[in-house]
């Protein structure tokens, strides 16, 4: 029988306990009235990942989860030109390899001394606020907004108006008006941006992109503003938050980064594994009757991938319930897989690579201000972590 896809959490870490339990592949009754398939095993979400007959198209597939309705953003409506996440090859391809120019390692790692001293000017704000603060808007969300503003050529003063408006669009419970509203502001300041880095190029990934050989349009360029702009933040935000919360709940591993004990890169590796912050999953939809698993998908079925119980999948990681720093998490989806995998991957490595072990060292005696089960949960979001982090130190 298909039953919706499970969302209540009784350990604000771990998936839902009925997405690790059952079969691997079984329906899943979407809002819609559709019927589609959960996979939860890490080598059938990997094999659905790097399969051509499956698409991203954003009009093809649906969600397991009700939303706002907004144009541009919803499933059963092309996508924005350029917001190439929700496209197939060839069109993802070409978007695709324009900005792989822009992401390469060596571009990242050259933002690296820069994105440190973002860390250590929020940590001096964190720490001027006394003896205790919300870790959330201090620290953790400021970090990759103030890093993708200065990626994209935005002005820091104007990062307020993204962090607001990308809040309200990946709300489930907004209204479809304020989600419209949300999604107007957005389109109409980057629309404005382009106009000015068109007249006035600067050294920005939107200018570099605005003078590449193969020209986009303006349009193109929206649509891909907007997809860097809400993904380059939200998600590592998200990620410094929760994973400062699963290092306070887990103070052994605190101190095993904090001393140097682990490598930072294998903290980072699992920690994306451990907290997977994708909490409904990846869709795609079935472009031909085919098999998986065992099990005969039709033409049209959505399939969703859920990414937090295939980084939990025990025949893929010893112990996948245990958060342990020293562990080889390489393997992990929580950046996807084949040819959609996450393109800022090396920018949000690299920015949590300076902000764990930064907050740690300066606040060794970092602690919830709270009992951890009043931390506001994000069950209400697209993407996992908490509305809140409220920290005191000594």
């Amino acid at each position: 029988m298909a039953l919706p896809l499970p969302i209540a959490r009784t350990n604000p870490f771990d998936p839902p306990s009925s997405l690790l339990d059952g079969e691997p592949l079984r329906p899943l009754a979407f809002p819609d009235g559709h019927v589609g398939w959960l996979v939860t095993d890490h080598g059938l979400a990997r094999q659905v990942l790097a399969d051509p007959r499956f698409s991203s198209k954003m009009e093809l597939r649906r969600i397991p989860v009700e939303r706002p309705k907004v144009e541009g953003f919803e499933t059963g409506q092309s996508a924005l030109r350029g917001f190439f996440i929700a496209m197939d090859p060839p069109d993802h391809t070409r978007y695709r390899r324009a900005l792989t120019g822009q992401f390469t390692v060596r571009r990242m790692n050259a933002l690296r001394p820069r994105i440190e001293q973002i860390v250590a000017e929020r940590l001096d704000v964190l720490e001027s606020k006394g003896q205790g603060a919300d870790l959330v808007s201090t620290f953790a969300l400021p970090v990759p907004s103030l890093v993708i503003c200065e990626l994209l050529g935005v002005p820091t003063e104007d990062r307020g108006l993204f962090e607001s408006a990308a809040s309200t669009l990946l709300r489930l419970d907004a209204s479809d008006g304020d989600a419209a509203e949300a999604m107007t502001t957005l389109l109409g300041y980057l629309s404005e941006l382009i106009s000015r880095k068109r007249q006035s190029p600067g050294d920005d990934l939107l200018s570099g992109l605005v003078s590449e050989e193969e020209e986009f349009d303006d349009e193109e360029l929206l649509g891909i503003a907007l997809l860097l702009q809400v993904a380059g933040h939200e998600t590592t935000a998200n990620m410094l938050a929760l994973g400062t919360f699963a290092l306070l709940r887990h103070p052994e591993q605190a101190e095993a980064l904090r001393s140097g004990a682990v490598p930072v890169a294998s903290a980072v590796e699992e920690l994306l594994r451990y907290l997977s912050i994708i909490q409904f999953g990846t869709g795609r939809a079935a472009l031909e009757d085919l098999e998986l698993g065992g099990q005969q998908i039709k033409y049209g079925d959505t399939v969703i991938l859920s990414i937090p119980a295939a980084n939990r999948d025990a025949d893929r990681f010893d112990e996948p319930h245990t958060l342990d720093l020293a562990r080889n998490a390489r393997g992990h989806l929580a950046f996807g897989y084949g040819v959609h995998q996450c393109l800022g991957q090396q920018l949000a490595r690299i920015e949590m690579a300076a902000a764990y072990p930064a907050l740690l060292g300066r606040f060794p005696k970092l602690r919830l201000a709270v009992p951890p089960e009043e931390v506001p949960l994000r069950h209400d979001m697209a993407i996992y972590g908490v509305h809140a982090l409220p920290v005191e130190w000594s």
